[in-house]
């Protein structure tokens, strides 16, 4: 595994570090140096999360991850055993941006947005650690799962790229992606219109984010996604890696129109693969071949290059795969070298579905409807360990209690969780007034302990 070093040690070390194998950095540690500052700030879940997830991307066959767009899908994909997350920009605008507004995907949503999110998701595990740690339950649950985040177009020019970036990174987030589409006039990869930048802006911006995440001393993972394949605009002809695909009309906007397809996106990638850690062409449809192809061909210039893919609801997979080459659509990616593989809306469809089929089912039959998902939530606590029909303690009610009898020392008459309606109603029998042993004073061990109130 790379060596773990202290990227903000001086003098920086990229060429002895096995991290930064293939990475081009267009400026020197001197550079980054000056730019620091003299205090350090330590980014402790960023880094941990960057480091975490290398590991992963280098251990595991490939890492899949689903979009969570609450804090509360945050901890229930960690508690069913997935080691990382997507942080979706097109989540963030239909119904988690700072703006409180219903958007599509289109840059209309306020730019700190999926830092926002990113740091809601990485408090709602903290949580959980918290309540578990103190529980002494952790068991081999790692809380803290790396956060992969979308940056969009960058929201502007390079310097809003390097801004976006130091945000990500204050939030937590592990791994950030960047496109090549013209932020003004940013698309979903699955909608019409794009416009790419050249591939030269396209470069600087993961400059920038690179620049960023070294200036912070953190070895945040970078991402560079191409909209090439479906994107039919270019702002300008200025880069004459672009001009191969100009087709020599212009639009009203003054816009080239260029041939769009997987050779297009194919030239991108090669181009920015020194600038990245992981590769992604955001496709039209699922198509293994095409996959194939493109990983072939990056690989050919770039042998080991990590590539991503996106498993998008955009697709009908029914409609476009048989249940057989759906089975094994991942572990064939996993064979090209797509190391990271993402369902971005994850969250918007399951919540989306969940609440539906409550409310339809609730409309008809009432409290009936609702007594049948708590026996669904009742059966998967009792099959798979799921945790948060027990609400009350899920949230950190018994944590509290903790903390209120330590300030206390033991002597707390308004603790919540015992003899709540949970501890009461939602505990084995024997033990309805469930407790957790927790030392009054950790520093001095000694014979005096606390019966506490846990939930469990």
């Amino acid at each position: 595994m790379p060596e773990k070093d202290n990227v903000f040690a001086r003098p920086v070390k990229w060429a002895s570090n096995p991290r930064w194998a293939g990475i081009t950095r267009p400026y020197t540690p001197q550079d980054v140096e000056r730019l620091r500052g003299s205090l350090h700030i330590e980014h402790t879940l960023a880094r941990q999360g960057a480091e975490r997830l290398w590991d992963l991307l280098h251990s595991e066959s490939y890492v899949p991850a689903l979009g969570a767009m609450t804090g509360n899908q945050a901890v229930q994909q960690v508690k069913a055993g997935l080691k990382a997350i997507y942080v979706s920009g097109w989540q963030v605008a239909a119904d988690a941006n700072d703006a409180g507004q219903m958007y599509p995907d289109q840059s209309l949503y306020p730019a700190d947005s999926v830092p926002n999110l990113c740091r809601r998701l990485n408090q709602a595990l903290m949580r959980a650690d918290q309540v578990h740690h103190a529980e002494s339950q952790n068991n081999d649950v790692h809380w803290f799962a790396p956060l992969v985040a979308d940056a969009e177009a960058g929201f502007g020019g390079n310097l809003n790229a390097f801004e976006l970036m130091k945000a990500m990174i204050e939030a937590g987030a592990a791994c950030v992606h960047f496109e090549d589409q013209l932020s003004s006039a940013k698309k979903c990869g699955h909608l019409g219109g794009k416009v790419l930048v050249p591939t030269m802006e396209a470069i600087q911006k993961l400059v920038a984010a690179r620049l960023a995440a070294d200036v912070m001393g953190v070895p945040t993972l970078i991402m560079a996604r191409t909209d090439a394949d479906s994107a039919h605009l270019l702002t300008s002809d200025v880069d004459p890696r672009d001009r191969e695909f100009l087709t020599g009309e212009r639009t009203p906007e003054g816009f080239f129109c260029i041939r769009g397809g997987i050779d297009s996106a194919i030239a991108r990638a090669i181009s920015y693969a020194p600038y990245a850690d992981l590769l992604w062409c955001e496709t039209s449809h699922p198509d293994l071949g095409e996959a194939r192809r493109f990983a072939e061909a990056v690989h050919a210039k770039y042998p080991g290059k990590m590539l991503a893919y996106n498993c998008s609801p955009s697709f009908n997979w029914k409609k476009k795969l048989d249940d057989a080459t759906i089975a094994r659509f991942q572990t064939e990616l996993a064979a090209m070298g797509y190391k990271f593989q993402f369902i971005t809306l994850a969250g918007f469809h399951a919540l989306n579905l969940a609440m539906f089929e409550l409310a339809r089912t609730y409309k008809v039959s009432g409290m009936a409807a609702y007594s049948r998902l708590q026996e669904e939530e009742f059966a998967s606590e009792k099959d798979h360990g799921y945790e948060a029909v027990k609400h009350q303690r899920f949230v950190g009610t018994g944590y509290f209690d903790a903390v209120t009898q330590v300030i206390s020392s033991g002597n707390s008459s308004v603790t919540a969780l015992a003899g709540s309606t949970e501890a009461e109603q939602f505990m084995p029998a024997k033990r309805a007034t469930p407790a957790m042993t927790f030392p009054l004073h950790a520093a001095e061990p000694g014979p005096e302990e606390l019966l506490l109130p846990s939930g469990d």
